[in-house]
Order: C-alpha cells, then sequence, then structure tokens
C-alpha cells in the first residue's frame, strides 16, 4: 500500500471517532481542551493499537488463507465500510445536555470506535504493509481528528457526523475494492 492510500485508510478509520468527538463537542457548553485532548489521545491510541492486534492475528493465521485473502480484505472493508454508511443514514438524535466524562466512559467510547481497526489490522497481515508506520499513521491522523472534531461540534453542531461517516464508509468500500480489483488483475 502507498502512503497516500494507508493515509486515506486512516482516515476513514477515523471517521467514527471524528463523528463521536464531534458529538462530544456538542455537549460542551465551552470547549474543554483538556477534555478533548483525552479523548483524541484515548481515540488515537485505541486507532492505532487495534490494527496492530489484528495484523499480529492475521499472520498467525496467513498460511491457511493467503489464497482468499483478497477476498477476506475487499469483504471486511466492505462490511465496514456499508456499516458506516448505514449508520450515516440513520436519524438518530443527539442530546445536548451535559455528559458524564470519566475514563471508563471514554475507554468505551474508544473501544466502540476502533472495533473496524481491528478488522483492518487482520487484512494488513496479507498485504504489503510497513505495520508500525501503519499504525503510526492511523493513531496521529484519528488523534488531529479526533481533537479538531470536538472544536467543531463544540461550534458548528451535530451537521456534520452523518457526512463524516458516509466519507469514511465509502473511502473504506473503495480501498478494499481496489485491493481485490489489484490482484484479481483487473487493476495494476
Amino acid at each position: 500500500m502507498s502512503f497516500f492510500e494507508l493515509f486515506l485508510l486512516a482516515v476513514g478509520l477515523s471517521m467514527d471517532a471524528f463523528a463521536v468527538s464531534i458529538c462530544e463537542g456538542l455537549s460542551m457548553k465551552k470547549l474543554d481542551v483538556k477534555r478533548a485532548g483525552i479523548l483524541a489521545l484515548a481515540f488515537g491510541g485505541f486507532q492505532a493499537g487495534m490494527p496492530l492486534i489484528g495484523y499480529l492475528l492475521g499472520k498467525n493465521f496467513q498460511k491457511y488463507i493467503t489464497s482468499v485473502d483478497h477476498w477476506i480484505a475487499f469483504v471486511l472493508l466492505a462490511i465496514i465500510g456499508f456499516n458506516m454508511i448505514k449508520e450515516a443514514l440513520e436519524k438518530e438524535e443527539e442530546e445536548k445536555k451535559e455528559k458524564k466524562f470519566g475514563i471508563k466512559y471514554v475507554l468505551v467510547l474508544a473501544v466502540a470506535t476502533s472495533i473496524d481497526a481491528l478488522a483492518v489490522g487482520i487484512t494488513f497481515a496479507f498485504l504489503q504493509v510497513q505495520i508500525v508506520s501503519a499504525i503510526l499513521l492511523i493513531g496521529v491522523t484519528t488523534f488531529v481528528l479526533s481533537f479538531i472534531g470536538v472544536k467543531i461540534g463544540n461550534v458548528f453542531g451535530v451537521r456534520y457526523k452523518a457526512k463524516a461517516e458516509l466519507l469514511g464508509g465509502v473511502i473504506l468500500i473503495v480501498i478494499g475494492l481496489k485491493i481485490l480489483l489489484e490482484h484479481l488483475g483487473i487493476l495494476g
């Protein structure tokens, strides 16, 4: 995978965290930089850690599924992408009241927004990916976008949540399709 493809993947993966960060920003009467930093650090850390776990799991099973690895990568990315698009199109009412903010709350959000990164990490085991560079890029991208998301949510409101999730879903599907088409020899 090229740097540009990894960057697009990082942006796509970070869209759930970005969307949740916007919601967190909405719930703040006044921007709390410390809270935004903690949230961004948790999201970035989990988004970096989950692909590493997935990569290690994938490497252990690689010899059993090498002949279908491109299909696995495509299916996983497509499922994640379509799920993000579905969530983006569903109408949810957002609470505008101040939410309880604690370590348990932040960890639950961080895990929930990074589960898809675990599946992407599995696909990394079958691709030519420098795992350290990939997880650093994913983590830093998620950190930055999450911090920005809190600020956007605090200033502009919830109108960008669905668009962010929709864009992230489309990016993941396109990357999955590209992997499949390259492996099948349709793309060079």
